[in-house]
C-alpha cells in the first residue's frame, strides 16, 4: 500500500498540473470509487464540475484538493489506486473508474483502481481540511508537526515500538515499509517496548524516520510492482535504498548478518538480529 511518500510525490505532481483549473466534466465508471460518497455518484459529478481546484493537499496518506466553493475533494489511493494525468485521445485504462476533464481542453485527471480499495469523495467546507481525516496526526514532514509531542505521547504509550509508528492517530503516513528502514537505522527492534524508550532515543527514532521519508520522497516513492507510479505513470525507486525491508537473507549492510523475517500483524517485517536484537519476553514472529 503507498505510504507516506508516494502519496506526497503524486501530491507533488497534482499540485503542478491541476491547481488553478477548473473541471467541466466529470465520469463516474464505477461505483465503489465514490462509495465513501454517501449521496452517490450522480451528486459527486454534480457537486465538482464547474468547480475550481486551488491546492493539492494531504494530510498522511490523504490526498485533498481544495475547491473555490470551499469543498474538497478527498482521494484515498488504496492499495492499487493511480492518479494519472493522461492526454485527451490517450485509451481508456482497463481500470479506469473515474474522469476529470478541465475547461483549458489540456490533460485530463483519470482514477485508476485495479482491486478498487481506494477512493473519491467530496467534503462540503472541506477546504481547510476535511473533517472526515482531521483525526489523522501530522506528519513528520508538517511544519507544525511537534517533536516534543510525539516523543512525549510516544513514550506515554503501553504498546511495541513499531506499533506505535503505525498508529496514523500518532504519527501519519508511516506504514510497514518505512517503519522498518527507520528502526534499522535506529538499531532497535520493533518489539521494543515504548514505555521503555528514553526521550534521547525516541528522538533519534524520530530523526531516522523524517530522513528516511525526506529520502523517499526525493527518489519518488517505493514501488515493488506496477501498481503505484506517479501521475505520469512512473515508479518511484527507493527500492533500491532499502537496507531492512524485503531483504531476507541477505547480509545487513551494517554488519553483514542475514536479515530476518518475522510475522507481524499479517504482515512481516525485516531487521537485523545483530544490530536489532530481540528484547527479553518479546515473542518469535
Amino acid at each position: 500500500m503507498p505510504e507516506l511518500p508516494e502519496v506526497e510525490t503524486v501530491r507533488q505532481g497534482l499540485a503542478q498540473w491541476v491547481t488553478g483549473r477548473r473541471i467541466t466534466s466529470v465520469e463516474v465508471r464505477h461505483p465503489r470509487a465514490v462509495r465513501r460518497h454517501v449521496p452517490g455518484a450522480g451528486h459527486f459529478a454534480d457537486v465538482l464540475t464547474g468547480r475550481t481546484v486551488t491546492d493539492v493537499r494531504r494530510r498522511g496518506k490523504y490526498l485533498w484538493l481544495p475547491l473555490d466553493s470551499g469543498d474538497a475533494l478527498i482521494g484515498h489511493l488504496g492499495m492499487s489506486g493511480q492518479l494519472l494525468l493522461q492526454p485527451i485521445a490517450a485509451a481508456d485504462e482497463l481500470h479506469l473508474r473515474v474522469r476529470f476533464r478541465f475547461a483549458d481542453d489540456g490533460p485530463e485527471l483519470r482514477f485508476v483502481d485495479q482491486r478498487t480499495f481506494g477512493g473519491l469523495s467530496v467534503s462540503e467546507g472541506g477546504a481547510e481540511l476535511p473533517a472526515e481525516i482531521a483525526h489523522i496526526a501530522r506528519d513528520p514532514m508538517d511544519e507544525e508537526f511537534s517533536d516534543a509531542g510525539f516523543v512525549a505521547a510516544l513514550r506515554r504509550r503501553r504498546t511495541e515500538v513499531k506499533r506505535a509508528l503505525l498508529d496514523q492517530t500518532l504519527i501519519s503516513g508511516v506504514g510497514n515499509i518505512y517503519a522498518d528502514e527507520a528502526l534499522w537505522r535506529a538499531k532497535l527492534h520493533g518489539a521494543r517496548p515504548t514505555d521503555a524508550l528514553t526521550a534521547p532515543a525516541a528522538t533519534r527514532l524520530l530523526g531516522h524516520v523524517r530522513d528516511v521519508l525526506g529520502e523517499a520522497i526525493k527518489q519518488g516513492g517505493t514501488s515493488f510492482d506496477e501498481l503505484y507510479v506517479n501521475v505520469n505513470g512512473e515508479s518511484g525507486y527507493f527500492d533500491r535504498s532499502l537496507n531492512a525491508y524485503g531483504r531476507e537473507g541477505e547480509p545487513c549492510r551494517r554488519c553483514g548478518t542475514p536479515i530476518r523475517r518475522e510475522s507481524f500483524m499479517n504482515r512481516s517485517s525485516f531487521s537485523c538480529p545483530r544490530c536489532q536484537p530481540r528484547p527479553r519476553g518479546a515473542l518469535k514472529g
